[in-house]
């Protein structure tokens, strides 16, 4: 299976649910996706000769930590900084469920 925009994106907005938060439109998420995979791409990690025993676990915070800048710096983003940590949790188990 390949990593697929829409299905993230239904996946991401059911874990938000699930949490409690309202779901946000389809291009405010594909937004926060685009700008977890600028960090990967910025940081190496999308690179064909990384080591895949190397433990990402640690990454999930930089990536929420990056995201929020990115959304700060976002005049017309309206996803609420406090869902961040739930929406990059979310897109890496994506990632986890397609590998």
């Amino acid at each position: 299976m390949e990593f697929d925009e829409l299905k993230a994106v239904e996946f991401m907005n059911r874990y938000l649910n699930e949490n409690g938060r309202k779901p946000y439109d389809e291009d405010e998420v594909i937004n926060i996706i685009d700008m977890i995979w600028d960090y990967y791409e910025e940081n190496g990690l999308l690179e064909i000769e990384s080591d895949p025993d190397d433990d990402f676990d640690d990454v999930e915070s930089e990536v929420v930590d990056y995201v929020t800048r990115m959304l700060r710096k976002d005049k017309n983003a309206v996803v609420d900084v406090q869902d961040v940590p739930l929406l990059v949790k979310a897109e890496m188990a994506y990632e986890d469920s397609v590998i």
